[in-house]
């Protein structure tokens, strides 16, 4: 299939040519093989091949919603039986799951086709994806620029038009971070909407979610359509949906309530071209009738200081228990030398912290959660930019050589200070890329609802998709 015609085509389109059979699966897992080829020697976005694999579940691939279509797996969070994985550390160099995880298993009953593994900084720490290991994912629209991170290859992958959908997953903006960068969608869905078995129970307490980045806002209601859902055992669950999400896609969102700000809490420099992007879709949003007001949850600067070191302290003793469960999966010792000089303190500093220290963060955590409840009680969305400055160039602040853990949170916070929240809140929030600057890089838009309202998301992303369309606007790699 020619590479114009492939990138025609969202997911979706992919995969309704499928079903009328005027391509075969083959053929599409043929033409992103071959993309791969093309461009990933620029963008080093795919880090594990696994093409005899995909072959083989192209002539074997079940009906589903997105029959056919080729996908990349984000190389943390989801096993693949039989491909690598290496959450971007040596320590799990050589480590090859036996099973598909629960949401894997989702993804190919949907009929998405696993073509490779993505780019991920080490352990999903950073908001860069530059991994020692792997080395840096390089941005479709301006190479020498971060993808985001932590699912910085998958944004890079489907971005290039590698492939239309790409698994992604969010503990402090993982998602939204490069879908902001790469000029995508980029969902976080509710709290334990997708599941995380049956390894796991959750990850951070509810802090990180699974998901995907695409190109279109339907391809992102079409994947959570066929991956949500509580599975067996699962320690708690998000409330159920009212009706499939592909129906909200085009339905009308109403007269929408909208806070937004242009100005970070935490202190933190917002670039002028975020700040002007808030304000241009303000303007959208008023004319198209929605309510819009500039406010924000009552918090102080102090608040935000007390955010970041929860953050880090979360961080921290994930790590550090991370490094006792690879020694589990691997059958070896998991040794500090191993890991990034980043990563090393965050886990030397999560092996000083106590149980106490834990539940105390959590605590914080949840009641965070009930401040921004309480004031959204008067807004059905809160818009701000996605990030606090357009996409930077590589190996500076956010590189993962930073000893000083503190000021290493500080730089990835500064970079994102907007996303973390929805984490804490456990709401789901979307970012679109709406807006480019005068450079040609996105500007991501960032939308949060109410908890366990994707619903009023997609509805409100789909009318601004439809009003400012993005399907057409590509980077120079396209060419």
């Amino acid at each position: 299939m020619a590479f114009k015609e492939y990138v025609e085509h969202d997911g979706v389109g992919l995969a309704n040519l499928v079903r009328r059979k005027e391509v075969s699966p083959a053929e599409l897992v043929e033409t992103a093989l071959g993309l791969i080829d093309k461009h990933n020697g620029a963008l080093n976005a795919v880090i594990h091949r696994i093409d005899d694999m995909a072959r083989e579940a192209a002539a074997t691939v079940p009906e589903g919603p997105l029959t056919g279509v080729p996908f990349l797996l984000k190389d943390i969070g989801a096993f693949c039986a039989g491909a690598p994985y290496n959450a971007g550390s040596k320590v799990l160099q050589g480590y090859v799951p036996d099973h598909d995880t629960e949401l894997t298993a989702r993804f190919k009953r949907a009929g998405l086709i696993i073509c490779g593994k993505t780019n991920t900084p080490e352990f999903g720490f950073d908001s860069s994806t530059e991994p020692d290991l792997f080395g840096p994912s390089r941005n479709p629209w301006n190479t020498e620029r971060t993808t985001g991170g932590s699912s910085g290859g998958s944004a890079a992958a489907v971005a290039a038009g590698i492939v239309p959908i790409a698994h992604a997953n969010d503990g402090g903006g993982s998602i939204r971070i490069p879908a902001a960068a790469c000029g995508l969608v980029g969902l976080k869905p509710t709290r334990m909407r997708n599941p995380w078995g049956p390894d796991l129970g959750d990850v951070g307490f509810g802090l990180a979610v699974e998901h995907v980045v695409t190109r279109s806002v339907r391809d992102s209601a079409t994947v959570l359509d066929a991956t949500a859902g509580t599975e067996i055992g699962a320690p708690y669950a998000s409330p159920a949906k009212a009706r499939p999400y592909t129906e909200e896609v085009g339905a009308d969102p109403g007269k929408l309530r909208v806070a937004f700000t242009t100005s970070a809490t935490s202190g933190a420099p917002v670039h002028p071209d975020c700040v002007a992007a808030v304000e241009e879709i303000a303007k959208l949003l008023e004319d198209l009738g929605h309510h819009v007001e500039e406010a924000w949850p009552p918090f102080e600067p102090e608040d935000c200081k007390a955010g970041n070191e929860l953050f880090m302290l979360l961080a921290s003793a994930l790590n550090a228990a991370g490094m006792i469960d690879y020694e589990e999966l691997t059958g070896r010792p998991s040794r500090i030398e191993d890991v990034e000089i980043s990563s090393r303190a965050c886990i030397e500093y999560g092996r000083t912290l106590s149980a106490i220290d834990l539940i105390q963060a959590v605590n914080r955590m949840h009641k965070i959660g009930r401040v921004v409840a309480t004031f959204q009680e008067n807004y059905d969305i809160l818009l701000s930019p996605s990030l606090a400055l357009p996409p930077i160039p590589l190996g500076g602040m956010l590189a993962p050589h930073n000893p000083n853990l503190a000021e290493h949170i500080d730089n990835v916070f500064g970079f994102a200070p907007f996303t973390p929240l929805g984490n804490v809140t456990g709401q789901p929030a979307i970012s679109l890329p709406l807006v480019h600057n005068d450079e040609n890089l996105p500007i991501g838009l960032h939308f949060a609802a109410r908890f366990g309202d994707e619903a009023m998301l997609f509805r409100l992303a789909a009318q601004l998709e439809a009003a400012r369309p993005w399907a057409d606007r590509h980077p120079a790699i396209w060419g």
